[in-house]
Parts: C-alpha cells; structure tokens; sequence
C-alpha cells in the first residue's frame, strides 16, 4: 500500500484531515492521505477506490492515474456492470466491443451492462481518469441502453433550474429514456450561486470536485470543500451548496442513479 499523493515518512505537523466518514449517511475524501488500491488488470496505474458498498453506496467510483504506457485490458465491467469513464487529463484510448475512440481532457465513454471496457495510454504522458461501475437495474420492457462517447467540451452549460449563475451539462439522454437508469453530470456554480434550496432524494451522488471551492450543506453541517475532494451522499442525505473562493468557478462531476421505482 502507498499514498496516491506519493507523500511518504513523517510531517511538520500534527497528524490530521479533512475527511469525515459517516457510512451509509455521508463521506468526505481529502486527497491528502488517501492511498493506492492494487487491482487485477490494471497495468502502471495508480488506482484508489472512493466509494464502495462498503460505506454505504450502491456503486463504486475510482480515481486512476494511467501512467505512460498505462492500460486495462483485462476489461472492466460487463456481465450486468455498466461502466462510465472520464478523462479529467491526458489522452486515454477507450473501448468496448462496439467502439473504440481516443478521448483527451473532458471526453467520456458510457458503456452498457453486456460490454466490458478496456482503456490504455499511449499518449506518452500521464493522464487522470474518474470511473464509475454500478449493477444495472434491467427493465424487461425496455431496450438495454447503448455505448456513448463524447466530449463535454462539446456540450452546451444549460442553467440550472432556470439560475443564471449555475449551469449543468447532462452526459448521457437518461431523461424520459427508461433504458438509462443513471446519468452524470457536470455542474458548475459562479462566486455566490447557490442550489435554489436543501435537496432531500432518494438517488445517492458520488461527486468529483474539478474545480474552484465549496461551502457544502451535508445533512445538518456546513463543510467547507476544494478541488480534488471527494464526496458520497446516500440516498435522503440534505445536501446543498455554494460556490465560494475569490475567482474560480464551483465545478464538479457527479453521479445519480434514476428512472426506477423504489424496490420492496
């Protein structure tokens, strides 16, 4: 086991952190201290795993640095795991049995639960990629979703809720599409926008933070939160947020599962 920080031996300091762990309620994971996984099949990658059931959440999300010549080809996924990958920076080649594209810096690639995928970097410099899996919850009557890809670059910034200040780019057409039963999403709030109130959902979030900073309502606290943290909320855990710092944007990547009943 090693840090994903490559911070090794004593510090200046009294041991402490950012991070809070209240499985099955919230999580908050600050990069310092956080360590790398070791995982069948992925090749001169540093991995850590975020979120898992084991802190409560019905899927799981990486964090992988894809070293120089850096690969998966023994394929994540398949076997009714769907999968979404997303470049944060670099040049990564992704693939599944339908298609094959190199994505850079904001593309990504979905792939249905019947396709496994593979990656690998050939670009000659390191690249950060975020992954999610989860166990796809098939519908008899509707048709098994299809492998997308894109770039986010490419998408338009729609503002939230009708908010001029606060903007969502939506990756997959999982809206009124009954054969996606999750999305992901980008959101990005300017200095001083906020959500319009607490949320409270069923649907949990696993979210990346790719920019700017944070004063975030998780259940009853106020948590100040930056790039490079990490944050799982489960299912009905108030949540709110607003984008603070003195000239950076608020933007974060996060994932909802939905268009499905609850189950008894």
């Amino acid at each position: 086991m090693s840090y994903l920080n490559n911070q090794t031996g004593y510090r200046e300091e009294l041991l402490s952190t950012r991070s809070i762990i209240k499985k099955e309620n919230y999580v908050l994971l600050e990069p310092d201290g956080l360590v790398k996984n070791s995982i069948p099949g992925y090749e001169d990658c540093d991995v850590t795993i975020l979120a898992s059931p084991a802190m409560g959440a019905s899927f799981v999300d990486y964090l992988i640095t894809v070293k120089e010549n850096g690969k998966n080809l023994r394929g994540i996924g398949g076997d009714g795991i769907e999968v979404f990958l997303y470049v944060i920076e670099g040049d990564v080649t992704v693939w599944n049995a339908e298609q094959k594209v190199t994505l850079g810096s904001e593309g990504y690639f979905y792939s249905p639960e019947s396709k496994k995928i593979c990656f690998e970097n050939a670009s000659g410099a390191p690249a950060k990629v975020f992954l999610y899996k989860r166990k796809y919850a098939k519908l008899d009557d509707f048709e098994a979703p299809v492998t997308i890809t894109g770039n986010a670059k490419e998408l338009p910034w729609i503002p939230y809720e009708d908010m001029q200040n606060c903007f969502i780019k939506d990756f997959l057409p999982a809206a009124g599409n009954f054969s996606f039963d999750m999305n992901m999403h980008i959101l990005k709030f300017n200095l001083g926008a906020s959500h319009g109130y607490i949320e409270t959902h069923i649907q949990e979030h696993g979210m990346y933070f790719l920019e700017g900073k944070a004063m975030y309502r998780v259940d009853d606290e106020w948590i100040p939160m930056k790039k490079g943290d990490y944050l799982f909320l489960d299912a009905y855990c108030p949540q709110a947020c607003y984008g603070v710092g003195r000239d950076e944007d608020l933007i974060y990547i996060y994932s909802k599962d939905c268009n499905r009943d609850a189950e008894l």
